[in-house]
């Protein structure tokens, strides 16, 4: 039981901690997750149950093209400004001492405002809302637990189904041949879901360093092999320039962090880190045609965690210290097609914040010994 207590509860700090999502337009799908956890925690057993939900939310307005920031696009009023509200409905489950299972059933409520959608001369708002995209996974440490308390790695694997929206509709004004409104897909960064059937490759990494004071790492890639999803953009509608852009892709993703972690008292607990958060220009598999805003965030990324018994909370704000929007494929097609240079922009939020609450059900209580309740305790 000394080794089951260390597990889990690095388990479930680094597995949630690990799907932290990319920011603004650089449309990373609801891989929104923050929960933390002390490591005097009760452990999850075989048949044991964590419940929880973590809610996230960020603004994004500052935009860049490459690592360049476009500040007259605030000065002129000219910006697209997009607000993101997620949260997740998560299960994991101790299959047994050392494999996990979890299933995440993300909800959005998003909205963009914007000139350039609505004939440029009047900013409107358009939203969407629902059922995102589903994921099941399924984990295993790669260390016996009883031989090697101070440090493990786990690696898992999962799926994400197509279940959000990736259709979702609303008004645009002033579009029409007589500026009538139109009914149209939302921009694919508000989208509920992407339309992709997806496989997710996660790991996680610890290290004790000393009393109360453990390294980690971890991180997911996402492939998605579908290469459009077949929604209609209307970019094209804005220049025949556009027209490569005119169907969404359904971008891959990927996410690293690293950092420390640090019991600060028997239920507090801290982290401090760096974390990269990137849509690539290319997919691992399938081809790259459509519509993506590649882009990327290198961010710090402060954690503080309460634990008390089978409850935990969490909050985690990371800051972006650096914002990159490249060219897309589209962007490099056109450039070649005109001879004239191609660079599209995205909008980058300055911060997320991520919020996250959890109980765990234990099927049974085991008494922890207080010899090893010492190892953890800071001193």
């Amino acid at each position: 039981m000394i080794i089951k207590l260390y597990h889990i509860t690095l388990l479930f700090f680094l597995f949630t901690t690990s799907f932290l999502t990319a920011q603004g337009c650089v449309a990373i799908r609801h891989f929104s997750s923050c929960v933390g956890s002390s490591l005097e925690n009760n452990v999850l057993n075989k048949g044991d149950i964590q419940l929880g939900l973590n809610y996230r939310y960020f603004k994004s307005y500052r935009h860049f093209r490459g690592t360049h920031e476009e500040p007259d696009r605030i000065t002129n009023n000219t910006e697209v400004i997009n607000f993101s509200h997620s949260t997740d409905f998560f299960l994991t489950y101790g299959i047994s001492d050392r494999v996990y299972t979890s299933i995440t059933i993300p909800t959005v409520f998003n909205s963009r405002s914007s000139l350039y959608e609505h004939g440029r001369n009047e900013r409107n708002t358009t939203f969407s809302r629902g059922l995102g995209d589903v994921r099941l996974g399924v984990g295993w440490w790669l260390l016996p637990l009883e031989t090697n308390p101070k440090g493990n790695i786990a690696i898992g694997l999962g799926v994400k189904l197509p279940t959000g929206n990736y259709n979702a509709s609303d008004i645009f004004y002033n579009v029409g041949l007589n500026n009538e409104p139109q009914t149209r897909p939302v921009d694919q960064s508000i989208q509920p879901g992407d339309g992709g059937f997806g496989f997710t490759a996660d790991f996680q990494w610890y290290q004790k360093l000393t009393n109360g004071l453990f390294s980690y790492a971890s991180g997911f890639y996402l492939l998605n092999p579908r290469e459009i999803n077949g929604i209609r953009t209307f970019r094209e509608t804005l220049s025949p320039l556009l027209e490569n852009e005119s169907i969404m892709a359904v971008p891959d993703q990927y996410s690293v962090r690293t950092g420390l972690s640090y019991s600060l008292s028997p239920t507090i607990s801290s982290s401090l880190g760096a974390r990269f958060d990137c849509v690539p220009v290319k997919d691992l598999i399938g081809g790259n045609e459509g519509f993506r805003r590649p882009g990327n965030v290198l961010s710090i990324d402060p954690g503080i965690g309460f634990n008390k018994s089978n409850f935990s909370l969490n909050l985690n704000v990371p800051f972006a210290i650096r914002r990159e929007r490249p060219q897309s494929i589209t962007d490099i097609q056109t450039e070649i097609q005109t001879g004239n240079p191609r660079h599209g922009d995205a909008a980058f939020a300055d911060y997320v914040i991520n919020f996250a609450v959890s109980y765990r059900f234990s099927s049974n209580k085991v008494p922890v010994p207080p010899e090893f309740m010492n190892e953890f305790k800071t001193k």
